[in-house]
C-alpha cells in the first residue's frame, strides 16, 4: 500500500511483526497511554510475546525505532469458525490522520490470509465515529452483535459513567466485498447521502445546549433502509455535555437491539455535511429471509 504523505517519519513507515522485548514493551505503553475505558485491559509485554509465537499476530507500524501504532490479535475458535481475534488496535494521536490504523489492519489482513484463514473479529465502542469510519467504511467489516456492558464497569470512578458496550465486527477478508471496498469501491459520499435521505430514522436527536446533537427518541426501523445516528465527536459530547453520554450510550443501545431484533444489518458508514454541520450515521439495510429447508 502506498504510504500517507506527511514528514520524513510518516512517509519511512514500515509494518511488521514485533521481535525484541523491548517492542512488545513500548505495545504495552502505547495500549495503557492511549484507550481509554478499558485502560486496564491493556495486553502485558509477556502475554504479547506468548501470542506472537503462539499462532497470534502482534504487528507494529515503526517510525524509525520509534512505535506508532500496534495490533495485537489472537486466534479464536466459536465451535465452528476458525478466525483471528483484533483485541487492540492502536495508534498514537500524532499520527491518527495519517491512516496508520487502517495500514495496520490491512498488514493483519495479509497475514491471515497468508495463513489460509478468511475471517477477522474485533470490537468497539459504537459511540465512536472514528472506530466506526474505519471498520465499517474503510475496511467493510460487518457489524452483527451488539454487547452491552462488554467489559463491565470500569475501575475508575470518572469513566464508570461511561458503560463499555460494544459493537462486534465479522471482516470476511478473503471477499470479494472487501477486495472491493479496500480498492475504493462505493467511495462515492453522493451515494450515501442519497441513501441517509432515502431511509429511515432510528435514533431522533437535536442541538443541544451547546449546539451538540442529543437523542430525543427511539423508534423501530422500517422499511428496506434506516439509518442509525451516533455523535460526530464523542470527545466533545464528553467534554461540553457530559451528562448526555448516557443518554447517547442508551438510545444507540436500544436502537441496534430494536434493528437487529428485526433483521437489520449494517451496510455502510457514512458523515454526512448539511447546513454547516457534521453528523454520523450507520446505514442499515433489511437483510433477506433465510430460506427455509425443505
Amino acid at each position: 500500500m502506498t504510504a500517507a504523505r506527511g514528514d520524513d517519519r510518516v512517509r519511512g513507515f514500515r509494518f511488521r511483526r514485533l521481535e525484541k522485548p523491548e517492542e512488545f514493551r513500548q505495545a504495552e505503553e502505547l495500549q495503557r497511554s492511549v484507550r481509554e475505558v478499558e485502560s486496564a485491559a491493556a495486553v502485558p509485554a509477556s502475554l504479547q510475546r506468548v501470542l506472537q509465537d503462539n499462532g497470534g499476530v502482534v504487528a507494529g507500524a515503526f517510525a524509525d525505532i520509534y512505535l506508532a501504532g500496534c495490533c495485537v490479535s489472537a486466534l479464536g475458535w466459536d465451535g465452528s469458525v476458525l478466525y483471528y481475534y483484533a483485541h487492540a488496535t492502536v495508534v498514537r494521536p500524532e499520527y491518527q490522520n495519517h491512516h496508520v490504523g487502517y495500514r495496520l489492519m490491512a498488514f493483519l489482513r495479509d497475514e491471515v490470509l497468508r495463513q489460509g484463514l478468511g475471517e477477522v473479529r474485533w470490537s468497539f465502542d459504537p459511540l465512536s465515529s472514528r472506530a466506526a469510519w474505519l471498520s465499517v467504511r474503510r475496511l467493510g467489516g460487518l457489524p452483527d452483535r451488539y454487547l452491552a456492558h462488554y467489559y463491565g464497569r470500569p475501575p475508575d470512578e470518572l469513566a464508570a459513567s461511561l458503560e463499555t458496550d460494544r459493537l462486534r465486527v465479522r471482516w470476511e477478508v478473503g471477499s470479494p466485498a472487501v477486495d472491493g471496498r479496500l480498492a475504493g469501491a462505493g467511495a462515492d459520499p453522493g451515494e450515501r447521502v442519497a441513501r441517509y435521505r432515502s431511509s429511515s430514522a432510528i435514533v431522533a436527536t437535536e442541538p443541544g445546549e451547546h449546539g451538540l446533537r442529543v437523542p430525543t427518541a427511539v423508534s423501530e426501523p422500517s422499511g428496506a433502509s434506516a439509518h442509525l445516528e451516533i455523535p460526530f465527536d464523542l470527545a466533545s459530547i464528553r467534554e461540553h455535555e457530559p451528562e448526555s453520554v448516557r443518554r447517547w450510550r442508551h438510545a444507540v443501545r436500544d436502537a441496534f437491539r430494536a434493528a437487529f431484533d428485526l433483521g437489520y444489518a449494517v451496510e455502510d458508514f457514512a458523515v454526512i455535511s448539511e447546513e454547516h454541520e457534521r453528523r454520523s450515521f450507520y446505514l442499515l439495510a433489511k437483510a433477506p429471509p433465510r430460506p427455509t429447508g425443505e
